[in-house]
């Protein structure tokens, strides 16, 4: 299975999950909905199981969601988060027939993940927030990592498409290519604001765009 295709999975691909794992079940819930690449599908699972092993609870706020399956995983993963947004200045128009396929696994989702489509700034956070963004193009990434910090939320980020004209690399660029000198960057960013940080990979075979940073403020 090439698991970074932009291809969507469709009813055709139900074979490729054929187990009672949670990701199977997930992938099938996919299959049924027709509208996800493959790759979001992984990316999602991904981001979310690492993220379930360091964060328990809180509120999930998904900022540039795309279809919201984040989200969802997160509140799977973890039950005792209550309420999950997801949240897209445009959000897919397949996005409710992705949920609706995955409430109709789980029941338990209905009336908990709440798709809203609005500018990433007016989302209102709490410090008791879990937020993530996977792909996050450029700025929208350090603008969500503006957004957590300043109330003290929990945080967790894989960045895409780094705009090297107007992206902060901390003065490392002529050590570090650009891309990764702008994601230290933003990790050191973090450690000076109180932030204990978490750094790791998703698999590079799904994307290169790979490292997820993590970070809560110490106590």
């Amino acid at each position: 299975m090439i698991r970074s295709s932009k291809n969507r999975l469709t009813e055709k691909e139900l074979v490729l999950f054929p187990g009672e794992t949670l990701f199977d079940k997930v992938g099938r819930a996919v299959c049924q909905a027709g509208c996800l690449p493959r790759k979001e599908l992984f990316e999602a699972w991904e981001v979310a199981r690492r993220v379930r092993r360091r964060f328990r609870g809180g509120r999930v706020v998904d900022l540039a969601c795309g279809h919201g399956l984040t989200a969802a995983l997160l509140l799977l993963l973890d039950d005792s988060s209550t309420q999950a947004l997801a949240v897209d200045r445009n959000l897919p128009a397949s996005s409710k027939g992705l949920h609706a396929c995955l409430i109709g696994t789980w029941p338990r989702l209905a009336n908990r993940v709440h798709l809203i489509e609005s500018p990433l700034e007016k989302v209102a956070l709490e410090p008791t927030d879990l937020v993530v963004s996977v792909h996050a193009c450029g700025s929208l990434t350090d603008l969500i990592l503006e957004r957590a910090t300043a109330i003290g939320a929990r945080l967790a980020l894989l960045p895409c498409c780094h705009n090297l004209d107007d992206a902060d690399q901390g003065g490392l660029g002529g050590w570090l290519d650009g891309p990764l000198a702008v994601d230290v960057a933003r990790a050191n960013r973090l450690h000076s604001r109180g932030y204990r940080i978490f750094t790791q990979q998703i698999p590079d075979d799904i994307t290169p765009k790979n490292r997820l940073l993590m970070g809560e403020l110490a106590r």
